[in-house]
């Protein structure tokens, strides 16, 4: 029976707000290790030992070793074990074969940002059991929030250009001490060992607190995706309409499920419970499940950004086409309708690579709402950027083509009245005088004095002096 102790403790590890895993960097530069050798085996007494000349590295020595000879890299270290150290066998090693040169493999390609050469898992305890999770390209590279583990009898060389001057994270462990202390761990790099086995232009960091929110914290690593992704090499896939999840460098055969959640929401709890739940049974032995956050770019009518809306991506990924992945899809979005309110999820919804989609609240009312709603916000635009040219707020440029004049009231009236009447109005005959004042010029010295002009327009009208009138000038509105 479990103590209150002991409840409390379980209960805080279920409902923890950190969103922190553990990733640890798995190539090693160890000599016992065959898969650093050009052989494929580890040199035994009658072998010929061959480093990189002009490489730098940093080589962890586990036991006592036999050479026959042993030719050293320029700069380098070796890191003896207790007991461990290399000897000279006075004649012929009976099991060693004929002997042969064996040289070691150069480790200076390995990138930090390479998301092949990490292994992530949700405690200390899994990565050692070899229980490991499945991530985004993305997020398989540590994260601003992770611990960075390196095997702790081993050593390694990596190199950490990212393009950005530093790579933050949490901690780093290297020859089983945890570095969480920046000025600490900058004394380590500073060392010999830790030239040797950190390179490159940026400067990792540790010091990073725990993610805060319990519904998880972005990763960090969307600024580095171009290069995480020159790394990868994405196979050819079989299924109908594969996936491109948000951080990964490759189209997947599966499904993405999409959780909308509010305040409540905890990932971490959320993630134990689709493991507990599903991931346990063996119809889902092959799945591969990766849960994050993600922030999607939101678009006005699909072509105007506005920000970012905060969702919990969840990745499955299954070896036979994506049909199992399908399957655990639905019965996430089941349990999602049947608990949502007490999980703090709003909406879910999923698309697989069969081609089918569905959601929690109805898609179909959904993108009809939206559509319109869409529509309505393009025609109120319009109106309204029409309105503002035409009051001149705004001032087009003046390469652009005139906006179309918009017909006046009284000319749609008079339209109609000619519709009405069968034709075009009959104004009767034309004066010269007043319905065609253009004409006026055509006619010298007639309508004009030696003092004055006899005829004039104004707005009001056109007005004359009358000669028989002229002492008391008397005009006439026409």
């Amino acid at each position: 029976m479990l103590k209150t102790t002991d409840m409390l403790l379980l209960l805080f590890c279920l409902v923890g707000t950190s969103d922190s895993l553990y990733k640890q960097w798995i190539p090693d530069t160890n000599y016992e290790n065959k898969a650093n050798w050009d052989k494929e085996s580890v040199p035994c007494g009658n072998d010929i030992v061959q480093f990189p000349g002009q490489r730098k590295v940093s080589v962890f020595v586990e036991t006592a070793n036999a050479v026959k000879e042993m030719r050293l890299p320029v700069d380098g270290e070796f890191i003896l074990n207790s007991g461990a150290g290399f000897y000279v066998v006075s004649g012929q090693d009976p099991g060693c074969g004929a002997g042969v040169t064996k040289k070691f493999k150069d480790s200076e390609s390995l990138r930090w940002l390479n998301p092949a050469l990490w292994q992530a898992s949700a405690t200390l305890d899994d990565l050692q059991r070899g229980n490991f999770l499945f991530s985004v390209h993305e997020e398989s590279v540590p994260c601003q929030y992770d611990d960075v583990v390196f095997k702790a009898s081993s050593s390694f060389r990596v190199d950490t250009s990212t393009g950005q001057s530093t790579v933050p994270v949490k901690s780093v462990s290297v020859l089983g001490k945890k570095y969480e202390s920046t000025s600490e761990f900058t004394q380590y790099l500073s060392s010999r060992s830790g030239q040797l086995q950190f390179h490159g232009s940026s400067a990792v960091t540790v010091g990073n607190q725990e993610c805060g929110d319990p519904s998880g914290c972005a990763c960090g690593n969307s600024v580095n995706h171009k290069q995480i992704c020159s790394t990868v090499q994405c196979a050819s896939l079989g299924c109908k309409k594969p996936l491109l999840p948000v951080g990964h460098c490759c189209k997947v055969c599966g499904a993405i499920v999409t959780i909308h959640f509010a305040t409540g929401f905890n990932l971490l709890t959320y993630r134990q419970r689709i493991h507990h739940l599903f991931l346990v049974l063996p119809k889902y032995k092959s799945i591969q499940l990766g849960m994050s956050k993600i922030f999607k770019s939101q678009q006005l009518m699909g072509v105007i950004p506005f920000g970012t809306s905060p969702e919990i991506q969840v990745v499955i990924v299954d070896e036979e086409k994506g049909t199992q992945s399908e399957g655990l899809a639905w019965d996430i979005l089941k349990d999602a309708r049947s608990h949502g309110s007490s999980l703090g999820i709003t909406e879910a919804e999923f698309q697989a690579s069969s081609g089918k989609t569905s959601n929690q609240t109805g898609s179909s009312a959904g993108m009809v709402v939206g559509t319109v709603f869409g529509v309505l916000i393009g025609i109120t635009f319009i109106i309204t950027l029409t309105f503002l040219i035409r009051r001149g707020v705004i001032q087009m440029p003046s390469s652009l083509p005139s906006l179309p004049s918009l017909p006046s009231l009284s000319s749609f009236r008079r339209s109609r009245i000619e519709e009405d009447l069968g034709g075009p109005l009959d104004h009767g005959y034309d004066n010269p005088i007043f319905d065609k004042p253009n004409m006026m010029p055509e006619v010298p010295g007639f309508y004009a004095t030696e003092t004055q002009n006899s005829i004039s327009m104004t707005q009001s009208g056109v007005h004359f002096v009358n000669p028989a009138y002229d002492d008391n000038e008397t005009d006439f509105n026409a």
